[in-house]
């Protein structure tokens, strides 16, 4: 939903057939899958050791002698086993999907709208025509005072006007056809350079024009005209992001080549001027004084262009070195997410687990509510990780791991809290202890009052 919200206004108006909106739904929906198969596993174990806890099951396993360890172990083994395909699926399927996704987006994006030509305005969407209509009826085919404009490399454009017509597609949808009826159409031919041209005036009742809508159809761009971090498997990031770490010596050697020239004078940074100050009959404090008046603005001059060009090029390579910074910090981030989202599924596993056994309830209420935190939990520091790493506040390590280093606690500590029969979660234990503080309170005011 959130894509189809942010691209809403271009796929409206498009003419997409239901093929390219089905596929457009199925490439969005793979993207997301290594998002939403962390919410699944947390969901399900929440369900699951809910529904066990509120039929007292995982009592009658724990009187049995069986910890809650080893009764997680094998659902353990298969979240490992999840985690691993998730891993699988982002390293393999997510790059292709994307490849796709941005080529058929692109293809929705640049294609032109369908047909909507409104009443007085000039619709020039069509190459080499341009058409106004003075009104439409209710149904949009019936039209009136229609005006077209044939474009030309000759002296005039052609024109075509009538009174009334109808507009319809074509039952190939290949051609747009106006059926005019009682009209003129107006031909010109002749050069520019003179005055002898033929001018035609042809009047009818009924004329027919086709328009090709060739122009008009969706366009299947190839995947490799896209490049996005997203579309690379580990492999080829791992390449990517070993050429891209060299870039300070790169940029250092670059730096040298391309400046130098500019500043010859520090190859002769001796105190040569020095001696010759001294050996002359006026003492000179500056450089500027051993030059003759007579060709200091020059040099001057000179100088300054020399100054700017050279910070010409310093900045040229200061842009261009903070564009491939960029580019390593994305490549990065999208390294680290391959795993990242791989062990979120473990780890909310493992908070899913426990906690289901705390609050034993089952159905789709309680577990719904608590799958929801916690997994937003984990998207939005997930979420603000990587807008760190990307304003490059934080390392891609701390960054992309930052939601597993505050969950990967919290997870341990409701293991550590169901294998003990915690009432982390019991609202009888709560009302029991506060009855039991507002007692307290009470007997506390009437022996002070007493006193």
């Amino acid at each position: 939903m959130q894509f189809f919200w942010l691209y809403i206004d271009d796929l409206i108006g498009k003419g997409l057939d239901t093929f390219t909106i089905l596929k457009l739904i199925g490439l969005v929906s793979l993207v997301d899958v290594p998002m939403a198969l962390p919410l699944a596993l947390l969901f399900a174990s929440i369900m699951t050791f809910g529904n066990l806890g509120e039929s007292f099951e995982l009592v009658a396993i724990k009187a049995a002698g069986i910890p809650l360890l080893r009764f997680m172990r094998p659902l353990t083994v298969i979240a490992i086993f999840m985690s691993g395909l998730a891993f699988l699926f982002a390293n393999n399927i997510i790059p292709v999907s994307q490849k796709k996704l941005s080529a058929l987006k692109y293809d929705i994006i640049v294609a032109k709208p369908a047909f909507d030509i409104k009443e007085g305005v000039f619709f020039d969407k069509m190459e080499g025509y341009v058409i106004k209509l003075g009104k439409k009826e209710k149904n949009d085919s019936v039209i009136q005072n229609v005006i077209i404009f044939e474009k030309k490399n000759g002296l005039q454009d052609n024109m075509l006007m009538a009174e009334s017509g109808v507009m319809r597609i074509s039952k190939d949808k290949r051609f747009l056809e106006f059926i005019l009826h009682n009209g003129w159409r107006y031909e010109e031919k002749g050069g520019r350079s003179t005055i002898n041209t033929d001018f035609t005036r042809m009047g009818f009742r009924e004329y027919k024009k086709m328009f090709d809508l060739k122009s008009f159809q969706l366009k299947q761009s190839g995947d490799s005209s896209f490049y996005d971090p997203k579309m690379l498997s580990l492999r080829q990031l791992n390449s990517t992001i070993d050429s891209l770490e060299n870039l300070d010596s790169f940029y250092y050697r670059k730096s040298i080549r391309d400046i130098s020239p500019y500043l010859r004078f520090s190859h002769y940074l001796d105190t040569g001027w020095a001696v010759i100050a001294a050996d002359s009959i006026k003492k000179v404090k500056k450089f500027d004084e051993l030059i003759a008046d007579s060709i200091k603005q020059n040099v001057y001059d000179a100088a300054a262009g020399q100054v700017s060009s050279a910070k010409n090029n310093i900045a040229v390579l200061a842009t261009d070195y903070l564009e491939k910074t960029k580019s390593l910090r994305l490549h990065a981030i999208e390294w680290h997410r391959k795993f990242t989202l791989s062990v979120a599924c473990l780890v909310l596993f493992l908070i899913g687990a426990p906690l289901g056994s705390i609050i034993r309830r089952g159905g789709l209420g309680t577990p719904l509510v608590f799958a929801i935190i916690f997994f937003v939990t984990f998207y939005l520091f997930n979420t603000f990780g990587e807008k760190f790493v990307k304003a490059d506040q934080a390392s891609p390590f701390v960054g992309m791991w930052m939601s597993t280093f505050i969950l990967t606690p919290i997870a341990v500590f409701l293991i550590y809290k169901a294998m003990r029969d915690s009432q982390l979660f019991n609202q009888e234990f709560y009302y029991r202890s506060f009855k039991q503080l507002r007692s307290f309170l009470a007997n506390f005011r009437f022996t002070k009052k007493s006193s």
